[in-house]
């Protein structure tokens, strides 16, 4: 008896440490749900860094992570590394891209979790403009952590899909 108890912890504790956490936090609430018929326009952000290590291609990854879930909701879907961050929406033609998207990667930390015990980390922010009134019409954080039990196969790129699928759901639901 006391063996199937030592056993079902063990198996519980295991199982804990099998899944990547998320948080997310809402820093601006749009006020309306997106229009699917609307085209988005996505930047590509810098790329994440930690310490002094560039992660390279990680804004390509970001950026990519961002328009895989923004398809899966609109029609016409975009990325371009053309320009950055504001000065975008000066340049988009809003009869293609009534929204503008940009993801700004706050925190990559990609750690070899499997011998050190310490996780991946990612944080990233997603800012999403009205391209014609060039007004911000939401604003939002997410962070996550990779699951300590990862053999080597988690990177925080890794980390992307589920929060980033979940928030741009809630754009338009």
């Amino acid at each position: 008896m006391s063996r199937n108890i030592l056993l079902m912890g063990a198996a519980l504790l295991a199982l804990g440490g099998c899944s990547s956490s998320y948080q997310h936090s809402e820093l601006q609430k749009p006020e309306m749900k997106l229009d699917r018929n609307v085209g988005v326009l996505i930047s590509t952000p810098e790329n994440g860094w930690y310490s002094d290590r560039e992660y390279s291609n990680s804004g390509r990854m970001t950026a990519n992570a961002v328009r895989n879930a923004f398809s899966k909701n609109a029609r016409k879907v975009a990325v371009t590394n053309k320009c950055k961050a504001e000065s975008c929406l000066d340049t988009i033609d809003v009869n293609t891209y009534g929204y503008y998207v940009q993801p700004i990667i706050l925190h990559w930390e990609d750690r070899a979790t499997e011998w050190s015990g310490k996780p991946d980390k990612l944080e990233i922010q997603i800012i999403t403009y009205d391209a014609k009134t060039k007004k911000e019409i939401g604003n939002s954080t997410y962070s996550g952590k990779s699951k300590w039990a990862s053999f080597g196969g988690d990177h925080p790129q890794d980390l992307l899909e589920a929060p980033t699928n979940t928030y741009v759901e809630s754009l338009y639901k």
